[in-house]
């Protein structure tokens, strides 16, 4: 194995030192979910970038940590593989800048820790641990492209194998910030709720009949994220029409694969597409009438996330109950790229310099508030 990264710099970032067959054009993230591991690889372009290497395992390195507190030694395993391939494809491509992140699982997990300093041990790879709201704003900055300048407000929903991030984006500021590319977007409430796809699965074993199950963990989806409160006004717009929702996971995504009825899941088709409230219900129910097996031979599904998918649904479903909106933005984006236009310079407020002041030496430069 090449020589391992150095410690990550300011703002997480994992740097090499120059080296033959290093690209200092490519830029590196890799997220470690409570179920899946991916890994974009991607050059810089004038208005965002282009992936030229992208990697996802599902890893299901949260499997039975609900129940045991800790992460099993098979599921650290797994990730563990999973991670020396994204090492792998990073020094393949000669990746001079990178990051990598972990979220979830490793959070509350008594032993997330120790793990990831193995994974350091074995891979080379340093990792953040984020908190839910870097999760909650790496998670918007990765879909502010999709965000519909004609709406009022946005709601992202970011559901993951171990907890759903819900963030409200202010669009009428986003619009005004706009004149800057390098504004961040106006994120006005956030919230995490410990409820993702393999959480609510786990504790709520498929059964006989499907329905009344169904709606059992749909109820409780609902009761885990109704204590995130968001300001009056992103109410008051979506009850006037006003309100957009973007949702960025692989629940999503199998909702619009679904829907579409495509015969191998295509990103290109699915990034970015919009469903009417009614198509994402209609998709929904489709997948309720199914079995395990039923859901398996679903393209857009595939059979390692077959027992996983109506959870997904029925978190979903639970936050459009209570967030009603007309069209639904489909992203298969998130947290990779958002870390990706963090190490890329993306979405910052420009560095004002102040006046110099005679006799006060050199003045003092700062990012505004």
């Amino acid at each position: 194995m090449a020589d391992r990264a150095n410690p990550p710099s300011e703002g997480g970032r994992s740097r090499r030192e120059g080296r033959a067959g290093e690209d200092r054009s490519l830029y590196g993230a890799i997220d470690l979910g409570t179920n899946n591991c991916r890994l974009l690889v991607a050059r810089p372009t004038r208005h965002g970038f282009r992936v030229v290497d992208a990697y996802s395992s599902v890893v299901r390195l949260g499997e039975g940590l609900a129940a045991s507190g800790a992460l099993s030694e098979s599921a650290m395993s797994r990730a563990s593989e999973a991670l020396k391939v994204c090492r792998q494809k990073l020094e393949r491509r000669g990746v001079q800048e990178f990051r990598c992140i972990a979220t979830q699982a490793c959070r509350t997990a008594s032993n997330g820790s120790d793990f990831l300093e193995r994974v350091k041990s074995e891979t080379g790879l340093r990792f953040d641990l984020i908190s839910p709201r870097e999760e909650a704003r790496l998670s918007v900055l990765g879909c502010v492209n999709l965000i519909d300048q004609d709406m009022d407000v946005c709601l992202v929903v970011d559901i993951g194998g171990g907890s759903t991030e819900l963030s409200w984006v202010d669009v009428a500021e986003l619009r005004r910030r706009q004149q800057s590319r390098h504004a961040p977007p106006p994120i006005r409430a956030w919230g995490s709720a410990p409820v993702g796809v393999v959480t609510l699965a786990e504790r709520f074993p498929e059964t006989q009949p499907r329905e009344d199950w169904y709606e059992a963990m749909k109820a409780a989806a609902r009761e885990t994220l109704r204590p995130i409160a968001a300001p009056a006004k992103f109410a008051e717009a979506f009850a006037a029409g006003r309100g957009q929702i973007i949702g960025t996971s692989g629940t999503v995504t199998s909702i619009a694969g679904v829907h579409m009825r495509l015969p191998r899941y295509d990103r290109r088709h699915v990034d970015g597409s919009w469903l009417t409230a009614e198509e994402a219900r209609a998709a929904v129910r489709r997948l309720r009438e199914m079995d395990v097996a039923g859901r398996a031979k679903e393209p857009s599904i595939g059979p390692e996330r077959a027992d996983l998918v109506l959870a997904g649904c029925a978190i979903f479903e639970a936050v459009m109950d209570d967030w009603p909106a007309p069209r639904l933005r489909v992203a298969d984006r998130g947290l990779r790229e958002g870390v990706l236009y963090g190490l890329m310079g993306r979405f910052r407020p420009r560095r004002r310099k102040r006046r110099r002041r005679r006799g006060r030496g050199r003045a003092k430069t700062g990012t505004p508030q």
